[in-house]
């Protein structure tokens, strides 16, 4: 087990829909990488992106055949956390759940540490 998969998850929901945009880019060496960049309404943003290499020094996670890809700089602030998915009146979005987060936003895609 890597170091990763002892400080961040993600749910089979997240897993389901990755393997869905999987699908539809007709791509399986598409992974979900998931980073953080300084903005959003609370300091700092979570970003999604499919991304079909991984960099020396990046941390993976595998479920289900699917690898959620993070970056050193990004995992410092996720470690603990969950990635889930959800649908619903507010549209369709991955959700982080941070337990490192001192507050977020109320759309839940920007926090402060």
């Amino acid at each position: 087990m890597n170091a990763i998969a002892l400080q961040l998850q993600f749910t089979d929901s997240a897993t389901t829909k990755i393997k869905n945009l999987i699908a539809d880019e007709n791509n399986t060496n598409i992974k979900l990488r998931i980073y953080i960049t300084g903005g959003g309404c609370s300091g700092f943003q979570y970003n999604f992106t499919l991304d079909d290499k991984i960099k020396e020094d990046d941390f993976t996670l595998e479920k289900q055949g699917v690898t959620l890809v993070v970056d050193p700089m990004s995992l410092q602030y996720l470690v603990g956390g969950s990635v889930d998915y959800s649908e619903g009146l507010e549209g369709s979005r991955f959700i982080v759940t941070n337990p490192n987060a001192k507050t977020t936003c109320g759309c839940g895609s920007s926090f402060s540490i």
